[in-house]
């Protein structure tokens, strides 16, 4: 069994046929999915989507989205942790975090909700799935200001290897998905082999970050809109990027990275 820990399976692309795809991945293999939520208003259609699917979900406010954030935005994440608090399938806080990639964030109302989200985290006593963009140190030096103990994932990790242990001795796993395979991805790949087996876990990041197979040039996408959708059915094949890095078979690559995943995110069902 495979568990995509991070698909954004309410995103837009996905309405015309989400059902279609929740069934492929489950053909695939991939049986359990979690969607977290990137802002305010997507926190209960993440929720019915887990619940409809017999998914699992989180609950938080995405870095590229604060500047589009009402006050009390914050409060209503803390709310819905609070309203769902004994729901099984609430299994994180996220998708949280820092993005110094893409320009026009203000970088303290980044910090602010970062930070504030960590405390709500560490409040209801749940894990995080952390967006990790050109952020790496200053999310950590985030998690060992609120003195955050519950660990998580740092999602789509693309950080250095001194990076990747300061998280891995923090207690989190790192998430791997399609740039593993294209060749040219060094770092993330020399990481990806090198890191203690109870590390790694795998993700999509669905519809974004589509492995080398799917991807098309800013001109292909331009020219056939849609055609470079990633979905969680990808994942055994990008998984087989991984256990040829770490010189494990595909099997082994599943029950590793699922019970990694069910390490980070202990609510996952078993």
């Amino acid at each position: 069994m495979w568990i995509d820990t991070h698909c954004h399976l309410d995103a837009a692309e996905f309405d015309a046929d989400r059902d279609a795809v929740v069934a492929r991945a489950k053909a695939a293999g991939v049986r359990q999915i979690v969607i977290p939520a990137v802002d305010a208003h997507n926190l209960e259609r993440v929720r019915e989507l887990a619940h409809e699917h017999d998914l699992t979900y989180a609950l938080g406010i995405h870095p590229l989205c604060v500047m589009g954030a009402k006050p009390g935005d914050l409060d209503r994440v803390g709310e819905a942790l609070a309203q769902h608090k004994d729901d099984e399938r609430l299994v994180a806080v996220g998708e949280i975090g820092l993005d110094y990639f893409v320009e026009g964030i203000d970088e303290d109302t980044q910090l602010r909700f970062y930070v504030e989200q960590l405390k709500l985290a560490k409040h209801a006593g749940l894990p995080v799935l952390l967006h990790v963009r050109r952020s790496a140190d200053k999310l950590l030096a985030g998690l060992r200001r609120v003195g955050f103990s519950h660990g998580g994932i740092a999602h789509a990790f693309n950080g250095s290897e001194q990076q990747a242990q300061a998280f891995i001795d923090l207690g989190f796993k790192l998430g791997f998905g399609g740039t593993l395979t294209f060749e040219r991805s060094l770092q993330i790949r020399r990481i990806a082999a090198s890191v203690p087996d109870d590390v790694p876990v795998m993700e999509t990041d669905a519809p974004d970050i589509p492995p080398q197979w799917l991807y098309k040039t800013a001109e292909q996408r331009e020219a056939e809109p849609g055609q470079a959708r990633n979905e969680p059915a990808e994942l055994p094949r990008i998984a087989e990027s991984l256990a040829a890095l770490r010189g494990w078979t595909v099997e082994q690559a599943a029950e590793i990275t699922s019970a990694n995943a069910r390490a980070a995110l202990p609510r996952l069902p078993r």
